[in-house]
């Protein structure tokens, strides 16, 4: 028997484009400082990647890595929205970074906000 998928929030780019379901409880996020996500402005939080589903098609995402290339940042080819990025935790382990700013209706007041120093890490290359 397949386990269903009910998902808590949906998560997607501005033009509708690329949408996603997460099943998550998102009690906490970060912001970087690091030279993406300061530009950005993300508010992220992290999940495995058996808690989120893509709805749509990847057609219409573009992916963009730097540095060690250990996050995928996907991006709507359309609008430009970030709403989702997928890579490797620092345990090794698989995972997905939601961009809480990009799920509807997700009271940012109601978690709490760490800043993460993203441009102090060593760049490589």
């Amino acid at each position: 028997m397949t386990p269903t998928f009910d998902p808590k929030y949906t998560v997607n780019c501005h033009c509708g484009a690329v949408t996603g379901t997460v099943k998550a409880d998102f009690a906490s996020g970060i912001t970087c400082n690091c030279s993406i996500c300061r530009r950005k402005g993300h508010i992220l939080a992290f999940t495995s990647p058996d808690t989120f589903k893509l709805e749509t098609t990847r057609d219409d995402i573009t992916v963009y890595t730097f540095n060690t290339h250990n996050i995928r940042h996907q991006f709507c080819k359309t609008c430009g929205c970030a709403p989702f990025g997928e890579g490797t935790g620092p345990d090794g382990k698989p995972m997905v970074a939601i961009n809480l700013r990009c799920i509807d209706d997700f009271n940012l007041d109601s978690i709490t906000i760490t800043a993460f120093d993203g441009a102090r890490l060593p760049r490589i290359g």
